[in-house]
C-alpha cells in the first residue's frame, strides 16, 4: 500500500512541475575568468528550476529533466563545450522529494588577480610600474555541488558566488603563492604591499641574547593560507543577506513532534520497587533538549535539521520554540588537502564527488566497480569515457522504476532524491590530449 502512496505522490508532484519555465537553460558558458553568471529567468533571485549552465539544456531538454515519473539523466552532449579537464558530470531528478531539483553544480576556471597596492596604482597613472607588463595572478579550477533542501535559493546563490569570494580572499596572496619560499608570519593590514617583515630594524636576524618570541617559533604554509582563505569565503557566504538569498530554503516544515514542556510542570515518578509514588517539581534543567537528537541517519541538530554545517536557514527555528538553529549550525567547511604533485597519475584516476543522492544507496566500493568497469571499455584517450562514468553512476543509484518504486538491481529501493555527480581525472588535462 505505502509503494502505490508513494508513487500517487511523485505522479503528483511531476504534473505540478511538468510546466515549462523560462531560465539559464539557454545561457552561454560562463567564461574563465571569475565573473559570475547572469541572473537566471531575469530576475534578481534565483530560480528553483534553474540548472547548471554548463549543460545548455533547450527549453524541450529542461521540461524533460524536470519530469519526476521518466527521471531522465542529464549530462553535457558531445559538440558543446567540454568541462575543464574533460571531466564527467550527470544528474537527475529526484522521485516526488520535492517540486524542484535542489542540487546545484558548479565548474569553473578562475582567474585570481593580484590586488594592486597603492604604490602600484600611482606607478599605474604616471605611465609605468608593475602593471604595464600585463595581469599579475593565476588560475585555479574550481568544481562544486551544493545539495540544497527545503528550497534550492541558497544552492543556487552558493554555485553562483561562492567561487567569487574565493577568488576575491585569494587576491592578497598572489605573491606569496607563487613564491617558494616560506610564507611570512604575519600580514600587514590595509592595501599595503605585501613584503616580509624584518625581524630587527637593521639586518633581519635575531640577536643572540634576545629571548624568542611565541609567533616566531610558529611556521605558516601556503597550504594553510589557502585553506584559511577558503574558510573565509565560505563565511562571507554563509552571512549574506537572507533577502538576497530567497525565501524558498529558508523554512522548513516538520511532523509535530511533543516537546518536553507540554507534559507540563509537574510529573509523578514511582521508584524501581514500585513501593510508591514521588513528587517532584519539573526544573529547567530538565528542560533542555540535547544538541544532537536521534542516531545514525535520523540524527538531527536540535531535532530540527539533519546537517551540522550548511549555508542558509536564517530563518529556520526549533519547533514550538524562538530559538534558531543558525548559531548551531556551522559555516566553515571541514577542509582536506590532497597534493597532486606528489603523485603521478593515470587516465583511470579520479575523484568522484556526489550528493546525497548517490552516497545514500551506492557506498565507496560500489563507486570504484563502476569506474573501474566503465573506464575499461573506453580508450584512454577518449575524453567522453568520465562521462559516461557519471551517467553510470546516477543511472545504478536512481534504479529502474518497477510497480514497487525505483529499484536498484539487487531491488532494494534506489535513491529517491535528488543525484548530482562529477568524475574529476586526477591527471588534469595533461594525460588526455
Amino acid at each position: 500500500m505505502l509503494p502505490r502512496v508513494r508513487a500517487a505522490v511523485a505522479q503528483l508532484v511531476a504534473g505540478l512541475g511538468s510546466e515549462p519555465r523560462s531560465g539559464g537553460a539557454g545561457e552561454p558558458p560562463p567564461e574563465p575568468c571569475g565573473r559570475s553568471r547572469s541572473e537566471p529567468c531575469g530576475r534578481s533571485r534565483p530560480e528553483p528550476c534553474y540548472r547548471p549552465a554548463f549543460l545548455q539544456l533547450s527549453p524541450a531538454e529542461l521540461r524533460r529533466a524536470q519530469d519526476h515519473t521518466g527521471r531522465a539523466v542529464q549530462s553535457p552532449r558531445d559538440g558543446r563545450r567540454r568541462l575543464p579537464w574533460s571531466t564527467g558530470y550527470a544528474e537527475v531528478i529526484n522521485a516526488g522529494k520535492s517540486q524542484h531539483n535542489e542540487d546545484q553544480a558548479c565548474c569553473e576556471v578562475v582567474f585570481v588577480e593580484r590586488r594592486p597596492s597603492p604604490r602600484g596604482r600611482l606607478l599605474s597613472k604616471e605611465g609605468c610600474g608593475e602593471l604595464t607588463g600585463g595581469r599579475k595572478g593565476f588560475y585555479f579550477h574550481y568544481w562544486a555541488l551544493f545539495d540544497g533542501h527545503a528550497g534550492s535559493g541558497a544552492a543556487v546563490m552558493a554555485s553562483e558566488r561562492l567561487h567569487l569570494h574565493i577568488c576575491e580572499q585569494l587576491r592578497d596572496l598572489v605573491d606569496i603563492l607563487q613564491d617558494p619560499s616560506p610564507p611570512p608570519i604575519c600580514l600587514p593590514h590595509g592595501p599595503v604591499e605585501l613584503s616580509r617583515v624584518p625581524l630587527t630594524e637593521d639586518d633581519g636576524e635575531v640577536p643572540s641574547d634576545a629571548v624568542p618570541r611565541f609567533h616566531l617559533e610558529k611556521a605558516v604554509s601556503h597550504e594553510s593560507l589557502v585553506i584559511g582563505a577558503i574558510e573565509n569565503a565560505f563565511k562571507h557566504m554563509a552571512f549574506l543577506r537572507p533577502e538576497l538569498l530567497g525565501k524558498e530554503f529558508t523554512h522548513l516544515e516538520f511532523p509535530r513532534r511533543i516537546q518536553p514542556k507540554e507534559l507540563g510542570r509537574k510529573m509523578l515518578y514511582r521508584d524501581q520497587d514500585m513501593n510508591g509514588w514521588a513528587y517532584k517539581k519539573i526544573e529547567e534543567d530538565d528542560l533542555k533538549f540535547p544538541l544532537i537528537y536521534g542516531e545514525g541517519k535520523k540524527a538531527r541538530v536540535l531535532a530540527t535539521i539533519g546537517v551540522t554545517r550548511g549555508l542558509g536557514d536564517h530563518d529556520l527555528k526549533v519547533f514550538s520554540s524562538n530559538i534558531h538553529i543558525k548559531p548551531f549550525l556551522s559555516c566553515f567547511p571541514e577542509v582536506r588537502v590532497y597534493d597532486l604533485t606528489q603523485y603521478e597519475h593515470c587516465p583511470d584516476d579520479v575523484l568522484v564527488l556526489g550528493t546525497d543522492g548517490l552516497w545514500d544507496v551506492t557506498n565507496d566500493k560500489e563507486v570504484a566497480g563502476v569506474v573501474m568497469e566503465v573506464l575499461t571499455s573506453y580508450e584512454p584517450n577518449d575524453p567522453c569515457r568520465y562521462t559516461m562514468v557519471a551517467q553510470e553512476l546516477v543511472v545504478r543509484s536512481r534504479g529502474v522504476l518497477k510497480e514497487r518504486g525505483w529499484r536498484l538491481a539487487n531491488d532494494k529501493l534506489g535513491s529517491g532524491d535528488d543525484i548530482s555527480v562529477f568524475v574529476i581525472p586526477l591527471g588534469g588535462p595533461g594525460n588526455y590530449t
